[in-house]
C-alpha cells in the first residue's frame, strides 16, 4: 500500500530526527525457517540439483550410470557469530531425506548438510561430495555433516554407510555406522535427521530415523568447539555427488534455526541536569517590549511562510525520491536470488564512461560493455538499456528470471543497476564471446573449435534447456535460442544467455498466446504460425543451432553461385534423403578428427528436434541422453515431413531474409 505525500512528510521528518539522534546500530541476530516443501523463492540451485514437485534433487535423474554433481543453498546468509558480545551461536536443524537407486548394485556416493564460507560452494563430483574443489581440497571452509554411501580410502571411510563430521576436508574426524540402529541410508526410504549443536555445551549431536519422532539416542555425539569456524555470515545447504553411479539424492522438506544471540535493545540515553535551577528577573524598557513585539509579529509571519516554501521544496524532492526507491523495490521484489546491485558510478567508472572501445556486443535490449572493476581485479560484461519503455520490459523480464536460476551452463547474472534512468545487467565475462563470432570469424588467427568443442557445446547447451524445461520449480520458455545468444567460456563451455524473450510459466499448462518474438531462421513453423511458444519451439531452435555446430553454415543463406536463398535444415535433409548426410559436415574439420558415428549421430538429433511436426520433436532431456550416448538416436523419416495450417504464411524465404538484413 503506498502512503500519501502528508502522512510520508511527517514519517520522514521523524524518521530522520529519530536516526539523527539514534544511528542504526547492527547486530546478530537469531535466524529460523521451516520448509515443509522446498521452492525457488528461498533457494538457489547449483550444478545437476533441480527442483521438482517441492523435493529437490542433488544429483541427476537417470537409469544409467552417470557422474554427477549438485548443490542447494538457502539463498540468505546466516549469522553464527556476534563480535559485539563474542558470542558463537547454537544451531539445530532437522530435514527429511532419501536417498533411491533404480540400481542396488551402482551406489556412492552420498551428500552432505554443510555450513561454508561461500555463497556457491559446487564442488566436484564422486567422493568429492559435490562439496570440496578437486583440484583445491583446502580452499572452501566449512562444517559439515556427510551421509556416505561410498568406502573411498583417499578419506579414510570406515564403510559404504556411515555419517560423520567433516571441517574444512572430507577427512572426517568423527564417524558413526546407522546401521547401528538399523538405519540403511541407501534404503531408498524417507529418512528423518536432527543435527544439534549447543555452544554452551560445546557438543553436537545427529540423530536418525525413519519416523518423525526424533530419537533419545544420537547416532553421532561430537565433543568440540566451533568457536572461530562459524563466522559472522555463513551459508546453509546441502550438496550431494555420484560418480559411474545412479543414485539419487533426494531433500524433502527442511527446517533450520540458530539461538544464543540476546535480543537486541536500543542503548539508553543518560541526560546531565543539575539538581537546582536559577531563575534571573531582568527589567525590560517600553521601547525594546515593542521592539520585540515587532520582531516577534515578523517571525509570527516569516516563520511559517519560510515552513510552507520548505516543506514543498522537501514534499517535491521527497515524492520524486520516494518514486525511485519504489521503482527500485518493485525490481528487488523480482528477485529471489539476490544478486548484488551496483552503483552507477562503479559501472561508469569500469567501462570507462561506456566508451566505444570498451563495447563489445549489441543486442536487443542493447549494448554490451567489457568491465574492469580495479577494487577487485574482477572483469564483467555489463548490458546497457536502450532508454525505452520496451527496455524496462525486458529488463524487468531478464532479471527476474534468471535471477533465481543456477545451472553452470547459463551465464551467471552477478548484479545490477537501476539509476540515472538506465538499466545496467552485470554477467560474468565470457572470454570468447559468443558461438557465431567464433564459428563464423573470417580470421584463421582467431581460436577453431574442434570436434571435441562442438560435442561438450551440444550437450552443455542440451543440458541447460532441460533444467529451463523440466527441472525448474516453473518451466522457462527461452525463445530465443540462436548461437548468438550461446556464450562460451574460457575452456569452450556453452552458457546459454539472453533471457530477454523468456517466459515462466507453470509445468504442465498451456502457454498463453503471444506476440511472435524471436530470430527468423531459427523459429519453429507453428511458432510463426499462430504465435504460442513451447518447449518444442525451443528444441526447433536447438536442432538449427546444432545443424550449425556441425555444418558451419548459418541457418539462412544466400548461395554463391546461384545467389539463392540456401535453409539449412532443407540442405541437410536432402543430403540425408541421399544417403550421403556426412557430406554436410564442416569442410574445416579434419576427415580424421571425428568419427563418422558421432557426426551422424549430432546431425540426426539436429534433423530430428527441427522437425516441422513438433509432436515428433524430441524432449530435451532425451537429446541430452543420446548425446550422452544413455538413449538411441530418434528415427528420422528421409523426406523432410510437410506441413499445412488453416492459413498459409504469407512470408516468403526471400521476406525473411531481407527481414533478417
Amino acid at each position: 500500500m503506498t502512503m500519501p505525500p502528508s502522512k510520508l512528510l511527517v514519517f520522514i521528518f521523524l524518521f530522520l530526527l529519530f536516526n539523527f539522534r539514534y544511528p542504526f546500530l547492527v547486530f546478530a541476530s537469531n535466524v529460523s525457517f521451516d520448509f515443509s516443501s522446498l521452492t525457488l523463492r528461498n533457494l538457489t540451485l547449483l550444478g545437476d540439483s533441480y527442483l521438482r514437485n517441492g523435493v529437490v534433487g542433488l544429483t541427476r535423474d537417470v537409469t544409467v550410470p552417470s557422474t554427477s554433481s549438485g548443490t542447494v543453498i538457502y539463498n540468505v546468509p546466516v549469522s553464527f557469530f556476534d563480535p559485539e558480545s563474542n558470542t558463537t551461536a547454537s544451531f539445530s536443524t532437522r530435514f527429511t531425506f532419501s536417498i533411491n537407486n533404480v540400481n542396488p548394485s551402482s551406489f556412492g556416493d552420498g551428500f552432505t548438510f554443510f555450513i561454508s564460507q561461500d555463497n556457491q560452494p559446487l564442488g566436484s563430483p564422486g567422493a568429492f561430495l559435490g562439496l570440496v574443489n578437486s583440484s583445491q581440497l583446502t580452499k572452501n571452509k566449512f562444517v559439515a555433516i556427510e551421509f556416505d554411501t561410498s568406502l573411498d580410502i583417499r578419506f579414510n571411510d570406515p564403510d559404504e554407510n556411515h555419517v560423520g563430521l567433516d571441517i574444512d576436508s572430507l577427512d572426517s574426524i568423527k564417524t558413526a555406522n546407522p546401521s547401528l540402529q538399523d538405519i540403511d541410508l541407501k534404503s531408498g526410504n524417507s529418512i528423518t535427521a536432527w543435527i544439534d549443536y549447543k555452544n554452551g555445551l560445546r557438543v553436537l549431536k545427529v540423530f536418525l530415523s525413519y519416523s518423525s519422532l526424533k530419537p533419545a539416542t544420537p547416532i553421532l555425539t561430537v565433543d568440540l568447539d566451533l568457536y572461530g569456524h562459524l563466522k559472522e555470515a555463513m551459508y546453509v545447504g546441502f550438496s550431494g555427488s555420484t560418480e559411474g553411479s545412479t543414485e539419487l539424492h533426494l531433500i524433502e522438506s527442511w527446517s533450520f534455526e540458530t539461538s544464543g544471540f540476546l535480543p537486541v535493545r536500543p542503548k539508553s540515553h543518560s541526560h546531565n541536569v543539575s539538581d537546582t535551577s536559577v531563575t534571573v528577573t531582568t527589567p525590560i524598557s517600553r521601547s525594546a517590549e515593542k521592539h520585540h513585539k515587532g520582531l516577534g509579529l515578523g517571525l509570527g509571519i516569516a516563520g511559517p511562510a519560510f515552513f510552507c516554501v520548505f516543506l514543498a521544496v522537501f514534499g517535491y524532492v521527497t515524492i520524486k525520491k520516494w518514486q525511485e526507491i519504489k521503482i527500485v523495490n518493485n525490481l528487488k521484489a523480482e528477485l529471489v536470488a539476490g544478486p548484488r546491485e551496483y552503483s552507477y558510478k562503479e559501472l561508469s567508472s569500469a567501462t570507462k564512461g561506456f566508451h566505444s572501445s570498451r563495447m563489445i556486443g549489441r543486442g536487443s535490449f542493447g549494448n554490451v560493455y567489457k568491465a574492469y572493476f580495479m577494487s577487485s581485479g574482477n572483469i564483467a560484461a555489463v548490458k546497457r538499456s536502450k532508454h525505452s519503455h520496451e527496455g524496462k520490459a525486458d529488463f524487468i523480464a531478464e532479471l527476474s528470471i534468471i535471477a533465481c536460476l543456477r545451472h553452470k551452463n547459463l551465464v551467471q547474472l552477478q548484479g545490477w543497476c537501476v539509476e540515472k534512468d538506465e538499466l545496467l545487467l552485470v554477467y560474468e565475462f565470457m572470454p570468447y564471446g559468443s558461438l557465431d563470432k567464433i564459428l563464423y570469424q573470417e580470421s584463421e588467427n582467431g581460436p577453431f573449435l574442434t570436434w571435441s568443442h562442438r560435442q561438450n557445446i551440444a550437450i552443455g547447451l542440451a543440458s541447460a534447456l532441460t533444467y529451463l524445461h523440466q527441472e525448474c520449480e516453473q518451466q522457462v520458455i527461452h525463445r530465443d535460442i540462436k548461437t548468438s545468444n550461446v556464450m562460451l567460456d574460457g575452456n569452450f563451455n556453452a552458457r546459454l544467455g539472453d533471457f530477454g524473450l523468456a517466459r515462466l510459466m507453470d509445468h504442465d499448462k498451456s502457454p498463453v498466446s503471444t506476440l511472435t518474438a524471436g530470430t527468423m531462421g531459427y523459429l519453429a513453423p507453428e511458432y510463426l504460425h499462430y504465435g504460442k511458444a513451447t518447449e518444442k519451439t525451443d528444441v526447433f531452435s536447438y536442432g538449427v543451432v546444432m545443424l550449425e555446430v556441425a555444418c558451419g553454415r548459418r541457418p539462412i543463406e544466400r548461395e554463391q553461385e546461384s545467389q539463392k536463398m540456401l535453409n539449412l535444415v532443407d540442405w541437410v535433409w536432402e543430403l540425408y534423403g541421399q544417403g550421403k548426410i556426412i557430406e554436410a559436415a564442416d569442410k574445416r574439420l579434419n576427415g580424421g578428427e571425428f568419427k563418422e558415428e558421432e557426426m551422424r549421430r549430432l546431425l540426426l538429433v539436429g534433423l530430428s528436434c527441427a522437425n516441422p511436426d513438433s509432436a515428433e520433436r524430441p524432449t530435451m532431456r532425451r537429446v541430452l541422453q543420446i548425446l550422452n550416448g544413455e538413449a538411441e538416436t530418434m528415427t528420422v523419416p528421409k523426406v523432410k515431413p510437410t506441413l499445412t495450417f488453416s492459413s498459409g504464411l504469407s512470408l516468403t524465404l526471400e521476406d525473411i531474409v531481407s527481414d533478417c538484413e
